[in-house]
């Protein structure tokens, strides 16, 4: 994948930047997922001691990068995962995803201590994270594999997920309609490595799509909330 297919698949509608801005939006080319920057200083993803008693919810809100980056702010999450799921090919690859022919959504998967903290709260992290009044995709990524999804595990976690939203609903915050959807979740694929943790890997290509993406300034119209 070249810069300027990255470009078109993740900020649609952009104008072309300089070369400068060209780089930093490079983030999911081929060459990063083999040179992947500042790696060698952090720890294996995933190598973080589960307890057999870890709860486990899923959510997508776009761009799977963001999403593990907020999560991974919250109290009480113990890991988390980019990844894919909801679609019809097994094992699929960021490129097949992003193509939008799979059925498959970016969502990350998160590992959280029940004694710490709760899926109420994690679904209360969540909302402020993502923009609910847009169905087909989120913020600058357009199309159905970047919509958001609350995906439950069990009866209780969709009891809770529905619970939340109509809350939401009731709450007059917004005139339009709130599409994130609830969804039993499917089988989880887990991103490619280059993916886990991007934004530690690389920071400042990180902070650059996010900026450019428009996520943080959507989130401040929607939310009120300044990031």
């Amino acid at each position: 994948m070249n810069v300027f297919d990255h470009i078109h698949r993740k900020q649609a509608g952009v104008a072309l930047l300089a070369a400068f801005s060209l780089l930093m939006l490079s983030a999911c080319d081929q060459s990063n997922a083999r040179n992947k920057s500042g790696s060698g200083s952090l720890p294996e993803h995933g190598a973080v001691a589960l307890s057999s008693a870890a709860g486990i919810a899923t959510f997508a809100g776009g761009c799977f990068w963001c999403t593990e980056a907020d999560f991974d702010k919250v109290p009480g999450v113990l890991s988390t995962t980019s990844g894919y799921l909801g679609g019809t090919v097994a094992n699929p690859t960021y490129k097949q995803v992003s193509s939008g022919k799979t059925g498959h959504v970016e969502a990350v998967q998160v590992r959280f201590d029940p004694a710490k903290t709760t899926y109420a709260k994690l679904l209360a992290a969540f909302w402020p994270t993502i923009d609910p009044l847009t169905s087909d995709g989120q913020f600058c990524d357009h199309g159905g594999q970047y919509r958001s999804v609350i995906f439950y595990h069990d009866a209780e976690q969709k009891r809770e997920a529905e619970a939340s939203k109509a809350e939401l609903e009731a709450s007059g915050r917004f005139k339009q309609p709130i599409v994130t959807e609830i969804l039993p979740a499917t089988e989880f694929y887990p991103a490619e490595e280059y993916h886990q943790d991007y934004y530690l890997k690389n920071p400042i290509r990180y902070k650059y799509y996010r900026s450019s993406c428009g996520r943080d300034a959507r989130l401040a119209e929607v939310w009120g909330i300044s990031r």
